[in-house]
């Protein structure tokens, strides 16, 4: 590459943007009020949820990309300004597994990444399908003194499983090598066995060995990349007509593997026709959002995958939620195309989001590429006295420096998990640990899994009786290698929130201040549970809302619902005013109720807070469920401790 566009640097200040935009050509200067480049550049802020419904090819994507970002960027800013290189912080990539942010980078003629760091879904995205990153800025003084560099070369410095892609011209071209016989593996396959952590016993006993060969090796460190068997595997209306688009460009009408273990899931645009989401968002999302659902539908019903959805064969709710439900097992290797699958971890399974160019190569081959983590053992003591919950700590981890700024990290291509564990996790059950698991993303985190404990062989007790449930489990060696152990008094944590802009800002909620709260969702793959609604409905029960405070509810899936049905808790959710809908993960992407309206803040039970990450600009505060439902009485963010003794429900009529 010989620089003939422009740089687009990144940066904290919005001014230092716009003048970009506008034609200047001005690096940024270190210690300057321009010299920050931006932290945590997400894939919401790369490619918005709307652009998403539109399509996910380069010439649809590309003038949508960086749209509203830092409240500068226009569409088709980027691609009419001529920029072939985009430069950003740290953890550049945040948030979600959607490979269209990879496709909106090229389409508006980027052909270079460089930023700090990156996130692991998406540095994988860029590796699979081929587009250049480098955290060496040495480049850009190269590019900007003339040179003409091989951005093929960028290639050599990654792990060798990256580099057999890349020279391969991208993963699944290098799936039909490996279809064909013509790859072997890149990794040892006879090594010495070593003491190991939960996340490296499931990915060596799933190592693939070679065609024809039983898998497993004796061992997997940090940093190893192995092929792995791949268990469940799944995709949403987001993604499926992407995944299956592919899947035919490299394979043709080649069988998927093991398809009784995969399924779609029509979840995410099932609430856009809801009466109380503004007309705005459905005359933007309604009819693309239905062409993408039925391009999934058709490729799903043609090649015999189940799916899930309303009137569909299998139940529906939010695809996580289903999948902790019905498909989960300890020591699995589970694949979505989603960044919040790690919400099975919580079943002691190894679970994590993929791009859709890794679920076509995963739907072809049945294999899945693992970069092995670094693992950091949280070691959880202590009451959580009937006030803390399982969000409380996970917004306490990953707002700590140790993983909001990474330091964990020693190589661009790092990768890490968190393995719970400890008698503090007997007193939640799964419902409430899969918050756990589930937001590990967030804190720029491959996955999570829980070790075995009560609650886990309790679940899956009432899900599979008579099966030998002990005999799926995986536990830690002893003497097992992690990056760093952590141990957590729940004594010590305080209910804690996420402040606007990032789930990693996280807060005390007793020094947040005085906070008005005007819109309240309680919903999503983190907050839609049963366990999450009674939490909520318990403190609702004598009390009523503020009445400026809009409150929507939506349950996660149709076993919840029916559950939360009998046990009257959305009769009384709606006898208080609030907005019931049918269950689906809409509220969080900005495709369903409780859209934020003009000069509103919102508290919701949600996992993400980005920037219009909700669809409309406002405040989103990240909370349990409890401080959720004492926030919509008290009209403000407040301790659920803080509000007046209840009394006996108002009769309503």
């Amino acid at each position: 590459m010989k620089l003939s566009g422009r740089i687009l640097w990144l940066t904290e200040n919005g001014e230092h943007l716009r003048a970009q935009l506008a034609g200047t050509d001005a690096a940024p200067s270190p210690g300057t009020d321009a010299g920050a480049l931006q932290f945590g550049v997400n894939t919401d802020a790369m490619i918005n949820g709307a652009a998403c419904t539109l399509g996910y090819t380069g010439d649809i994507l590309g003038p949508y990309f960086l749209e509203n970002f830092q409240e500068v960027v226009r569409k088709d800013d980027v691609r009419n300004g001529g920029f072939e290189v985009v430069v950003g912080g740290d953890a550049y990539g945040s948030g979600s597994s959607r490979e269209v942010a990879v496709v909106a980078h090229t389409g508006a003629g980027i052909k270079l990444v460089v930023a700090r760091s990156f996130q692991r879904i998406f540095q994988e995205n860029m590796v699979y399908s081929g587009l250049p990153f480098t955290t060496n800025f040495t480049v850009i003084d190269r590019l900007r003194a003339g040179e003409d560099v091989d951005l093929a070369a960028l290639a050599t410095e990654l792990p060798p499983f990256f580099r057999a892609v890349a020279e391969a011209g991208g993963l699944l071209a290098y799936g039909g090598k490996l279809l064909a016989g013509d790859v072997a593996p890149c990794y040892a396959t006879e090594v010495a066995p070593r003491p190991m952590n939960c996340i490296e016993k499931i990915a060596a006993r799933n190592a693939w060995t070679g065609a024809g060969k039983p898998f497993g090796i004796a061992g997997t460190g940090p940093g190893d990349q192995v092929l792995c068997k791949a268990g469940f595997r799944g995709v949403h209306e987001y993604t499926g007509g992407m995944v299956m688009a592919l899947f035919a460009e490299g394979f043709g009408q080649a069988a998927i593997e093991r398809p009784e273990q995969v399924a779609a899931f029509e979840d995410h645009f099932v609430l856009i026709d809801e009466p109380t989401v503004p007309d705005t968002v459905k005359r933007s999302r309604l009819q693309p959002a239905r062409q993408l659902r039925d391009e999934m539908i058709e490729a799903c019903e043609a090649r015999g995958i189940g799916i899930h959805g309303p009137g569909r064969s299998l139940p529906a709710g939010v695809c996580h939620r289903l999948v902790v439900e019905r498909y989960a097992l300890p020591g699995d290797i589970i694949v979505l195309t989603d960044s919040h699958t790690p919400t099975a971890g919580v079943l002691n399974a190894l679970a994590f989001g993929v791009g859709s160019t890794a679920m076509a190569f995963a739907l072809r081959t049945g294999l899945i590429p693992v970069t092995v983590p670094k693992t950091v053992r949280i070691w959880v003591e202590g009451s959580a006295r009937g006030v803390i919950s399982p969000k409380d700590l996970i917004l306490h981890v990953i707002g700590d420096p140790y993983f909001r700024e990474e330091q964990w990290r020693s190589s661009a291509t790092d990768t890490c998990v968190i393995q719970l564990g400890g008698p503090g996790l007997d007193q939640w059950n799964v419902d409430e640990l899969s918050v756990l698991t589930n937001m590990t993303v967030e804190g720029g985190l491959m996955t999570g899994i829980v070790e075995p404990c009560r609650p886990i062989r309790e679940f899956l007790a009432s899900r599979h009786p008579g099966r030998d449930i002990d005999s799926l489990l995986v536990a830690p060696d002893d003497h097992a290698n992690y990056v760093r152990t952590i141990v957590i008094d729940l004594d010590q944590v305080p209910i804690t929130v996420a402040t606007p802009g990032d789930s990693r800002n996280r807060m005390p909620l007793d020094a947040v201040g005085d906070v008005p709260i005007h819109n309240v969702v309680i919903a999503s793959c983190t907050g839609g549970s049963l366990a999450d609604l009674r939490a909520a409905d318990a403190i609702l029960r004598g009390r009523r809302f503020d009445p400026k405070v809009r409150v929507t509810v939506t349950p996660s899936s149709t076993e919840v619902y029916d559950a939360a049905t009998q046990e009257g808790i959305l009769a009384r959710f709606g006898a208080l005013g609030a907005v019931v809908t049918a269950p689906g993960c809409g509220s969080c992407i900005g495709n369903g109720p409780g859209i934020p309206r003009a000069g509103e803040t919102t508290a919701s039970t949600t996992n993400r807070n980005f920037d219009r990450r909700m669809g409309a600009p406002g405040p989103v505060y990240l909370v349990s469920p409890a401080v959720a439902a004492a926030s919509a009485v008290a009209g403000r963010l407040i301790d659920p401790r803080q509000l007046p003794p209840q009394h006996a429900p108002a009769r309503t009529g």
